[in-house]
């Protein structure tokens, strides 16, 4: 009786002493997915939109910031200087003032002497050369919002047929851990094509309405200018 139980405490002791073995499971790294041998094709590109959505978002961003802002006393300048019959003294403050709405009064200054049609018609065209150049590279964005999923998706669909052509090639040797390699490796690119389309329609969005605020200071303003010939005449 004893000498069960001796036994039975050696092999629990020695059961005690195995160690038993941990799985360790490795993280998902997004950048191993990223620069995967079977996505970086599509992922490079990708980025590269990417940058140049954020770059032209910037630099839009920034000029109808600056085109928004109006000189506090500009107009009212102006209008001291058409009433008073300083029609030199206007011209200089337009030409020293790099603003769409600068420009702007600047052609009409310019055409004062003429019919008032002419004028407005002269404003009315250099308005819409001034709204041209704020719109300049912001449909850009728009085809990048269009493309980028369009792209991901051509690496997800790519992706797709090398691994079931994999299966294909080996059906008795199939290995689980390759096939989900390739399967999530080429799911990623759509991932990355959404991203990057979800930014750029964003960016795209923001401009456009920041557009039609800088449209709509201008539209006001020459309606503003052509009033004040209207009182001089």
């Amino acid at each position: 009786m004893n000498t069960h139980l001796l036994l039975q405490t050696s092999i629990s002791a020695q059961s005690d002493m195995v160690e038993t073995p941990q799985v360790v499971i490795e993280k998902l790294k997004i950048i191993d997915l990223v620069f995967a041998p079977s996505s970086v094709w599509i992922m490079v590109p990708l980025m590269i939109l990417m940058i140049v959505a954020i770059y032209i978002f910037v630099e839009k961003l920034l000029t109808l910031s600056k085109a928004a802002k109006e000189e506090r006393n500009f107009m009212n300048n102006i209008r001291d200087f058409m009433h008073n019959g300083k029609i030199d003294s206007a011209m200089a403050l337009c030409k020293g003032n790099e603003a769409p709405l600068a420009r702007m009064i600047e052609k009409g200054i310019s055409r004062i002497g003429k019919p008032l049609n002419d004028i407005a018609a002269a404003i009315e065209n250099t308005g819409k050369l001034e709204v041209q150049r704020l719109e300049k590279r912001v449909s850009l964005l728009a085809t990048i919002a269009g493309v980028a999923p369009m792209i991901g998706f051509l690496g997800t669909v790519t992706g797709m047929i090398l691994t079931f052509h994999t299966m294909s090639e080996n059906p008795n040797n199939l290995n689980i851990t390759d096939l989900s390699e390739g399967i999530y490796s080429a799911l990623v690119t759509t991932v990355g094509g959404l991203i990057v389309g979800i930014i750029a329609l964003i960016c795209y969005n923001i401009l456009v309405s920041k557009t039609s605020q800088v449209v709509y200071v201008l539209e006001a303003k020459a309606t503003e200018f052509m009033d004040l010939l209207h009182e001089s005449a």
